[in-house]
């Protein structure tokens, strides 16, 4: 599996059956290294909350590439009327892919999708694991520390992408604590230096997490796990 940093919560992740995207906040990302039309083929696209620098680009790639949006339920019904191909999960599912099988997970956060002057109902905020052949990544979304993350170290998690940026989600002290709850072989930081409002040290963070790896990456980094 090979995953890519693209700034804030964007993450690609790569294998032999997927090329997902997760969280495709693209346009209007100041850090992101690329633009949508720099995209390879996406297969999948996963989205943790329905906030436009979550939801993101979350449209307009899947119309370009036909690619399975995976999210909740609410969020679903509303890309589904845009005629996009959707499967719609809710907390606690775990289904099979043809690339391996996601698990959706609990965040503490809100998830309203902005239309227009309209806020609509976006359901429950999320996180997910996604696993592929024997790896596991976590994404936690944007959520706060809760205990309910102590459960995750029952699945060996390999990686684990947690936001630091305090604020709106975790700051880098309850990210510690996610850590250690969590048990991640490596963790990386991400949520962060985006807007003013979430500034952070990154490598604070790695300087105070004693157990797992940290890899603090560069916007549009790469590594294979």
């Amino acid at each position: 599996m090979i995953v890519q940093y693209l700034g804030h919560a964007a993450v690609i992740v790569k294998d032999k059956e997927i090329n997902a995207i997760i969280d495709p906040f693209i346009s209007g990302n100041p850090n992101c290294p690329i633009t949508v039309d720099e995209l390879e083929k996406v297969t999948h696209i996963f989205v943790t909350h329905g906030h436009g620098d979550h939801l993101g680009d979350a449209v307009k790639i899947a119309k370009k590439f036909n690619s399975k949006i995976i999210c909740n339920f609410e969020i679903g019904n509303y890309l589904s009327k845009l005629g996009l191909d959707v499967h719609t999960m809710h907390i606690g599912g775990r289904t099979n892919f043809g690339f391996g099988r996601v698990k959706m997970t609990p965040a503490l956060h809100g998830s309203g999708i902005s239309d227009g002057d309209e806020i609509l109902e976006g359901g429950n905020p999320c996180g997910f694991i996604i696993e592929v052949e024997d790896k596991k990544l976590y994404h936690a979304g944007d959520t706060g520390l809760s205990l309910d993350m102590k459960l995750l170290q029952d699945e060996n998690i390999d990686i684990a992408f947690i936001p630091i940026g305090g604020n709106f989600t975790m700051d880098i002290d309850d990210a510690v604590k996610a850590v250690e709850f969590i048990k991640p072989k490596i963790v990386v930081p991400i949520h962060y230096n985006t807007f003013p409002v979430i500034k952070a040290d990154p490598f604070e963070f790695e300087k105070k997490v004693k157990e797992s790896k940290v890899r603090v990456l560069s916007f549009g980094e790469s590594i294979e796990i």
